[in-house]
């Protein structure tokens, strides 16, 4: 029997041996600088292992085919880096990437980890105006680019007066493409001649990470060097194997975003294949990806999931070893549901941000329902939301507060929100809503803003929706509040249901009647729809949704 069919027939309980390999690792690196933060330098952490292991593939663009070595990913991103030191770019200097998941994309990531650069990566579909918030915010020095989005990214240079250089992946006319970049600016640095720069990786920021959530601008969280790497071993802790503790991880989403952070990181780390892809991950493209390449294990979002079991005879989860659910709340029945289709794959509910720089939180044969048992690098209240007093009792709700090591710095030049979202002695404010049960299981309710306000009572979208998915024939639901001057906000629920089922709104009322109370019933009606708008992560597109509800014909 193989180990891989060992692993899946008897999951292991949360274990040390990945601290164990991180030790030895970092512990080499140590011993030949002689520094002992560099254990928390990613840039030099990563450089080892693309050194250890150069046969490895560690990426593949699944919309193409490609796919790369350690080998070659170490000779390009040590070019780049060089490149980046003779063009002039200083330690703590922000380059933006904004490109799909193709196989260029990780050369100047892994470039800007080893010369202490800035990592923002940025959605690139957005318009002008949205870049030209954004840019002026992060001011960077130089942009890495699709070719036909660098039209509109000079537009928005040119309003805020910068001169961040533009480079684009592929050729485009009057443009410096990704090799010409390369060709014009190395110095001829070897591989071994090439040394990482040398800063605090405690102070050093190494991501802005967005976190635009639901209401107001576009935020960056400032994640150190520090902050990340010890918090990602954190999502292995239930492998007992390293280097390689699982063979291929599926990116779920662009790379401005926390799981796909993590899967760059990680995949260079541990030694296992990054399946990206150019496209996007529709559900098509996602069914050829998992039937194709078989992946092991992924980070996804129960928006898309509970897309993908629309039509089970097309969905095989049977090449997962590990799922992890996050990025909104997770019913227990969509657990049940991938379980029923692939009972040797472990699928758990995560709850992590961007300003955590990872989760919070590890499932250990707890309620499904639950997000897990607190993690020994956090330290935990639940706080009263009126009173502000801690609750020590179990099951009673309270805004989840954290501190530790891996809570990040603060939001990047946005002094107001920073003091708004930390309280006294560096406790984080995560702005939602959680209950823990005897057993110390924490359970995820609602983000606070997203809590709707009908009179006096407050109502929680995610209740509403786990009692409209028990109607048979529902695939995916949203709740929404209508604005109402009177009563503040009605809920509204927007519903998916499945091809040939026949389902009324009187249906859908009639079950929230029969088991909600009087303030959580559905006076703004039901709105049918083909699908639930998602954001580029796969999160419900709450202001799209919103738009929805105004301008749509409810029943």
């Amino acid at each position: 029997m193989s180990t891989t069919e060992t692993r899946r027939m008897a999951p292991t309980r949360i274990n040390d041996a990945v601290h164990w390999y991180m030790s030895n690792l970092t512990s080499r690196i140590i011993a030949r600088t002689g520094i002992p933060s560099d254990r928390y330098h990613m840039g030099k952490v990563i450089l080892q292992c693309l050194k250890d292991y150069p046969e490895a593939v560690t990426q593949i663009d699944g919309a193409t085919g490609e796919s790369e070595t350690n080998e070659t990913i170490l000779e390009r991103s040590v070019k780049c880096a060089t490149s980046f030191r003779k063009f002039g770019l200083q330690s703590m200097d922000v380059i933006v990437l904004m490109a799909p998941n193709h196989i260029h994309l990780c050369i100047p990531f892994y470039a800007a980890l080893y010369t202490g650069n800035v990592i923002a990566a940025v959605d690139f579909n957005l318009g002008k105006i949205e870049l030209q918030q954004t840019l002026a915010v992060l001011e960077p020095k130089i942009i890495f680019c699709q070719s036909s989005k660098a039209p509109t990214i000079q537009l928005a240079l040119n309003e805020i007066d910068s001169n961040a250089f533009i480079v684009a992946f592929d050729k485009g006319h009057y443009l410096c493409d990704f090799d010409s970049f390369i060709d014009k600016f190395y110095d001829g640095t070897t591989i071994d001649q090439f040394e990482p720069t040398d800063f605090d990786p405690e102070e050093a920021t190494a991501f802005l990470v967005s976190t635009s959530g639901t209401t107001g601008l576009p935020k960056a969280a400032e994640v150190t060097h520090k902050n990340f790497l010890i918090s990602l071993p954190n999502l292995f802790l239930r492998y007992t194997e390293f280097p390689t503790p699982t063979k291929m991880a599926l990116v779920g989403s662009p790379l401005q975003w926390l799981t796909a952070l993590f899967n760059y990181v990680a995949s260079a780390i541990f030694k296992y294949t990054r399946l990206q892809s150019s496209l996007p991950l529709t559900k098509e493209h996602a069914y050829y990806l998992f039937h194709t390449y078989k992946p092991t294990f992924s980070i996804l979002s129960p928006t898309l999931i509970t897309s993908l079991l629309k039509n089970e005879n097309k969905c095989d989860f049977s090449s997962f070893e590990f799922i992890m659910l996050g990025g909104s709340a997770v019913p227990a029945s969509l657990i049940e549901e991938i379980k029923n289709l692939s009972p040797n794959t472990e699928v758990i509910n995560v709850y992590g941000m961007s300003e955590i720089s990872s989760i919070a939180f590890m499932g250990d044969y707890g309620p499904p329902d639950s997000c897990g048992r607190p993690l020994g690098v956090f330290y935990y209240r639940l706080i009263d939301t009126e009173t502000q007093e801690d609750i020590l009792e179990p099951n009673r709700p309270g805004e989840l507060w954290v501190k530790g090591p891996s809570v990040f710095k603060g939001y990047y030049k946005n002094k107001e929100a920073t003091e708004e979202a930390f309280a006294e002695d560096g406790w984080f404010k995560t702005g939602d809503m959680f209950y823990r049960d005897e057993n110390w299981n924490y359970y995820f309710l609602e983000r606070i803003k997203l809590l709707l306000k009908y009179k006096s009572d407050q109502i929680s979208p995610v209740e509403v929706e786990n009692v409209i998915r028990q109607v048979p024939g529902v695939v995916d639901v949203a709740v929404a509040g209508l604005p109402d001057p009177e009563c503040g906000d009605i809920p509204v629920a927007c519903v998916v249901i499945q091809n040939g089922a026949i389902i009324t709104a009187d249906d859908i009322k009639n079950i929230v009647r029969d088991k909600l109370s009087d303030s959580k019933q559905l006076r703004g009606g039901v709105i049918f729809l083909d699908s639930i708008p998602m954001t580029a992560s796969t999160k419900v597109h709450r202001r799209k949704l919103k738009e929805i509800v105004m301008s749509s014909k409810r029943l």
